[in-house]
Protein backbone atom coordinates (compact mmCIF):
# COMPACT_ATOMS: atom_id res chain seq x y z
CA UNK A 1 0.00 0.00 0.00
CA UNK A 2 0.89 3.40 -0.51
CA UNK A 3 -0.21 6.64 0.25
CA UNK A 4 -0.11 9.91 -2.17
CA UNK A 5 -1.18 13.25 -1.46
CA UNK A 6 -1.47 16.54 -3.41
CA UNK A 7 0.38 19.41 -2.64
CA UNK A 8 -0.15 22.82 -4.45
CA UNK A 9 2.52 25.09 -3.05
CA UNK A 10 5.39 24.86 -0.65
CA UNK A 11 3.16 26.11 1.99
CA UNK A 12 1.14 22.16 1.87
CA UNK A 13 4.00 20.96 1.34
CA UNK A 14 5.26 22.18 4.90
CA UNK A 15 1.96 21.55 6.32
CA UNK A 16 2.24 17.84 5.03
CA UNK A 17 5.69 17.02 6.94
CA UNK A 18 4.61 18.98 9.90
CA UNK A 19 1.66 16.50 10.04
CA UNK A 20 3.82 13.87 9.63
CA UNK A 21 6.13 14.81 12.47
CA UNK A 22 3.20 14.50 14.96
CA UNK A 23 3.31 10.92 14.12
CA UNK A 24 7.16 10.11 14.42
CA UNK A 25 8.98 8.55 16.91
CA UNK A 26 12.99 8.16 18.47
CA UNK A 27 14.37 5.70 15.69
CA UNK A 28 12.32 6.40 12.79
CA UNK A 29 14.11 6.37 8.82
CA UNK A 30 12.64 8.96 6.23
CA UNK A 31 13.79 8.85 2.94
CA UNK A 32 13.23 11.78 0.54
CA UNK A 33 13.35 10.82 -2.79
CA UNK A 34 13.04 13.45 -5.77
CA UNK A 35 14.26 15.91 -8.29
CA UNK A 36 15.91 19.05 -7.55
CA UNK A 37 13.44 21.42 -6.56
CA UNK A 38 10.67 18.83 -5.74
CA UNK A 39 10.27 19.98 -2.42
CA UNK A 40 12.25 17.95 -0.23
CA UNK A 41 13.52 20.73 2.07
CA UNK A 42 10.07 22.16 2.17
CA UNK A 43 8.81 18.93 3.79
CA UNK A 44 12.33 18.46 5.88
CA UNK A 45 11.61 22.21 7.33
CA UNK A 46 7.48 20.61 7.75
CA UNK A 47 8.94 18.23 9.80
CA UNK A 48 11.40 20.41 11.87
CA UNK A 49 8.53 22.69 12.67
CA UNK A 50 6.40 19.85 13.99
CA UNK A 51 9.21 18.77 16.07
CA UNK A 52 9.43 21.87 17.30
CA UNK A 53 12.97 22.17 15.95
CA UNK A 54 14.11 25.79 16.94
CA UNK A 55 16.20 26.98 13.73
CA UNK A 56 15.22 26.54 10.48
CA UNK A 57 16.33 23.26 8.54
CA UNK A 58 18.37 23.65 5.39
CA UNK A 59 20.04 21.88 3.08
CA UNK A 60 23.66 22.93 3.49
CA UNK A 61 26.33 23.48 0.70
CA UNK A 62 28.83 21.81 2.20
CA UNK A 63 27.67 19.59 4.97
CA UNK A 64 26.55 16.28 4.51
CA UNK A 65 24.71 16.02 7.81
CA UNK A 66 23.25 18.44 10.14
CA UNK A 67 21.81 18.04 13.42
CA UNK A 68 18.90 19.61 14.75
CA UNK A 69 17.35 19.28 18.50
CA UNK A 70 13.35 19.36 19.15
CA UNK A 71 10.45 16.63 20.53
CA UNK A 72 13.08 14.27 18.54
CA UNK A 73 16.72 14.81 17.63
CA UNK A 74 17.15 15.56 14.02
CA UNK A 75 19.93 13.48 11.62
CA UNK A 76 19.52 15.50 8.42
CA UNK A 77 21.41 14.29 5.29
CA UNK A 78 21.15 16.13 2.14
CA UNK A 79 23.36 13.08 0.05
CA UNK A 80 23.19 15.52 -2.90
CA UNK A 81 26.94 16.34 -3.79
CA UNK A 82 28.08 12.79 -2.36
CA UNK A 83 30.70 11.87 -4.39
CA UNK A 84 31.13 8.18 -3.41
CA UNK A 85 28.17 6.15 -1.52
CA UNK A 86 30.99 4.84 0.81
CA UNK A 87 31.22 8.17 2.51
CA UNK A 88 27.65 7.55 3.95
CA UNK A 89 29.15 4.13 5.42
CA UNK A 90 31.67 6.17 7.31
CA UNK A 91 28.84 9.01 9.03
CA UNK A 92 27.26 5.98 10.81
CA UNK A 93 23.39 7.37 9.98
CA UNK A 94 21.90 4.41 11.23
CA UNK A 95 23.92 3.82 14.09
CA UNK A 96 24.17 7.52 14.92
CA UNK A 97 20.05 8.30 14.49
CA UNK A 98 19.04 5.53 16.54
CA UNK A 99 17.29 8.15 19.17
CA UNK A 100 16.02 10.34 17.23
CA UNK A 101 14.61 11.03 13.62
CA UNK A 102 17.15 9.93 10.76
CA UNK A 103 15.91 12.09 7.81
CA UNK A 104 17.81 11.62 4.04
CA UNK A 105 17.89 13.68 1.27
CA UNK A 106 18.42 11.94 -2.48
CA UNK A 107 18.93 8.45 -0.76
CA UNK A 108 19.13 7.16 -4.09
CA UNK A 109 22.96 8.62 -4.06
CA UNK A 110 24.01 5.71 -1.76
CA UNK A 111 20.98 2.96 -1.64
CA UNK A 112 22.72 0.21 -0.06
CA UNK A 113 23.66 2.22 2.76
CA UNK A 114 20.12 3.34 3.67
CA UNK A 115 18.43 1.29 6.71
CA UNK A 116 16.11 -1.19 5.10
CA UNK A 117 13.17 -0.51 7.27
CA UNK A 118 11.88 2.81 6.46
CA UNK A 119 9.07 5.09 5.14
CA UNK A 120 10.32 6.22 1.44
CA UNK A 121 8.69 9.26 0.71
CA UNK A 122 8.60 10.27 -3.31
CA UNK A 123 8.30 13.68 -4.76
CA UNK A 124 6.93 13.97 -8.17
CA UNK A 125 6.60 17.76 -9.67
CA UNK A 126 2.93 17.95 -11.04
CA UNK A 127 3.31 21.83 -12.57
CA UNK A 128 4.51 25.21 -11.34
CA UNK A 129 4.11 24.65 -7.93
CA UNK A 130 2.21 21.28 -7.00
CA UNK A 131 3.38 18.31 -6.27
CA UNK A 132 2.55 14.20 -5.76
CA UNK A 133 3.76 13.01 -2.41
CA UNK A 134 4.00 9.56 -1.49
CA UNK A 135 4.39 7.90 1.36
CA UNK A 136 5.84 3.96 0.66
CA UNK A 137 6.32 1.97 3.53
CA UNK A 138 9.53 -0.87 4.13
CA UNK A 139 8.93 -2.49 7.25
CA UNK A 140 6.36 -3.43 9.73
CA UNK A 141 6.91 -0.30 11.68
CA UNK A 142 6.13 2.13 8.50
CA UNK A 143 3.46 -0.38 7.42
CA UNK A 144 1.32 0.23 10.28
CA UNK A 145 1.33 3.67 10.32
CA UNK A 146 0.21 4.31 6.90
CA UNK A 147 -3.40 3.78 7.99
CA UNK A 148 -3.54 6.39 10.54
CA UNK A 149 -2.22 9.09 8.25
CA UNK A 150 -5.13 7.93 5.26
CA UNK A 151 -7.47 8.53 8.28
CA UNK A 152 -6.35 12.39 8.50
CA UNK A 153 -5.84 13.09 5.07
CA UNK A 154 -7.75 11.35 2.53
CA UNK A 155 -6.81 13.46 -0.42
CA UNK A 156 -5.40 11.11 -2.84
CA UNK A 157 -4.61 7.33 -2.54
CA UNK A 158 -2.95 4.49 -4.99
Amino acid sequence: MTLSFESRSPAETRRLGRDLAAHLRPGDVLLLQGELGAGKTCFSQGIGAGLKVREPVKSSSFVLVNEYSGRLHVYHADLFRLEDPREVFELGLEENAAEGLLLVEWPDRAPQEMPPDHLLVRFDVTGHASRRITYEPHGERYEALLPDLAKEKPRVRR
